[in-house]
């Protein structure tokens, strides 16, 4: 599809405020969901690294179908999609209201509610990139703040509900209030040319026609010959013959000539949809193979390859503090009453103040977004290291805070994929780091629960989760560092539409 230069205003903020509301909409409940997770923990009665299986599968497995989720934003566009997947994350929630067991959540709420969410995360950060490149940064700061204030607010929300309509009445509820996805869906214009058609349109509605042409002109040279043979020897034969017999021949010719343009019409059919579907096939293998291509071409880039060790590391260490932080209050004895926010509430107000304020300083020319993310990435892992030292409201909630400010580096992280793929492979790029990152977030809360489970304290839960984090910034650090850069070059050339990290750089 070809789009016109990204106008960075006009429609596009209207673009901002409705994915801005459909990750509000959408992520609010996945993302808060520790406080369902204490309620699930009490109503089924399974261990802390089972039950967890329900949150993290919600927020990772829309991650991990992230090159699907990318085909098909890719195939049919953000609107459709959009609209598609407000479907499913209402119907999701609303079918975890009747979950007799946790295996039922397991598929309702981790696999349909999430693989809505990741559908719809997508669709708003494609459609988003083609409408902004200056201002790229801050609109891409400004719609991920909708997932964070939707934590912070659907965090009160849901435990309000809870004790007003119990847990099943709180999920219908929350269900009913995601179909305003589909309102938002519907103004999610698509960026094209509007002086001619999008041309892989016009090659799809002339598919056949081409092929019938082709099969019907480019015959090959055997074909021919004996064709021109078969002719002139007919001829021959009936040139020998007496009249009366040549008129009795034409007569016969002239009889059977309707059953054999028919034979030879359904034949000539046949033929040229067998053909249509060969070549059509070669073309679909093709594609694949190109694709397969593309993703080596990419994990050639050093920065790349060492970005998706990291966002995968990230995921398992620095993702479980939001699932399971009301827990690890509960644990540590920490009174109710003292309680004056919602410690999920915190995270989600702080990785909506850090998406903004960290979207907006990748717009200056002197920062590198790439170290601005290791940064942020190495703060983490101290800060997870910290956890357990905590043993009042204050230090957890000001822990919260500092993680929740931290991990509003997603908001920058689009942004350093396009900086370092380029804008034409970001969608490919963006699905395989997307898939690491859901599986890391797959699997860091039932880890974290596990050791738990094992040890009956978090204390070696966090200290994994902090080397983890901490290794994957290194990692990165690593990867973008002038020497090595210069090293690199020198033995080979980077794949073109990439960007190196330098110190010098202006991401």
């Amino acid at each position: 599809m070809v789009f016109r230069k990204p106008p960075d205003g006009g429609w596009g903020w209207v673009i901002v405020v409705v994915s801005f509301f459909t990750q509000f909409l959408c992520y609010g409940s996945p993302l808060a969901v520790g406080v369902l997770y204490l309620e699930w923990l009490d109503a089924f009665g399974e261990g802390k690294g089972k039950t967890a299986w329900v949150g993290s599968l919600a927020n990772g497995i829309g991650l991990l179908a992230s090159p699907v989720c990318s085909i098909c934003v890719s195939s049919f566009g953000a609107r459709p999609v959009a609209i598609f997947s407000g479907f499913m994350v209402a119907g999701g929630l609303m079918m975890s209201s009747f979950a007799p067991n946790i295996y039922f959540l397991y598929i309702s709420y981790g696999i349909v509610v999430g693989l809505g969410c990741g559908l719809l995360y997508t669709a708003t950060v494609t459609i988003t990139c083609h409408y902004f490149d200056k201002r790229r940064g801050l609109a891409l700061g400004l719609i991920s703040t909708g997932s964070s204030v939707g934590l912070f607010i659907y965090a009160a929300l849901q435990r309000e509900l809870i004790e007003l309509y119990g847990l099943d009445g709180c999920l219908l509820i929350v269900g009913a209030l995601s179909l305003n996805i589909l309102a938002c869906g519907s103004l999610m214009r698509p960026l094209e040319s509007s002086d001619s058609l999008p041309p892989e349109k016009t090659c799809v509605n002339k598919v056949p026609d081409q092929y019938f042409v082709y099969h019907e002109k480019e015959k090959t040279v055997e074909e021919n010959i004996s064709i021109l043979e078969k002719g002139y020897i007919d001829e021959k034969c009936v040139n020998n013959m007496p009249e009366y017999k040549q008129d009795s021949i034409l007569n016969k010719n002239v009889l059977s000539s309707i059953n054999v343009n028919e034979k030879d019409t359904y034949k000539k059919k046949v033929v040229e949809q067998t053909n249509f579907c060969k070549q059509l096939a070669k073309k679909k293998w093709q594609l694949y193979l190109n694709y397969w291509e593309e993703t080596v071409v990419l994990f050639k880039n050093k920065v790349f390859s060492a970005l998706f060790v990291a966002i995968l590391l990230f995921d398992v260490g620095g993702f479980p503090p939001s699932l399971l932080m009301e827990d690890v209050a509960r644990s540590a004895n920490i009174n109710e009453d003292d309680y004056r926010m919602p410690l999920i509430s915190i995270i989600g107000i702080m990785t909506a103040v850090g998406k903004l304020t960290l979207g907006i300083l990748a717009d200056f020319k002197w920062v590198n977004t790439l170290y601005l993310y290791v940064t942020t990435l190495l703060m983490t892992g101290v800060a997870l290291f910290a956890i357990p030292f905590a043993k009042s409201y204050l230090t957890l909630a000001m822990l919260s805070g500092v993680l929740g400010f931290l991990t509003g580096n997603w908001s920058i992280f689009p942004y350093v994929t396009t900086k370092t793929v380029g804008i034409e492979k970001l969608t490919h790029a963006y699905g395989i780091l997307m898939f690491f990152a859901g599986l890391g977030n797959s699997l860091g809360p039932p880890i974290v629960g596990w050791f738990y489970d094992w040890t009956q304290e978090y204390d070696t839960a966090f200290y994994f989760s902090g080397f983890c984090v901490l290794l994957g910034g290194f990692l990165l650090l690593l990867a973008a560092l002038p020497c090595w850069n210069a090293c690199t070059n020198q033995s080979s050339k980077l794949p073109p539409n990439t960007y190196s990290y330098k110190v010098a750089s202006s991401a």
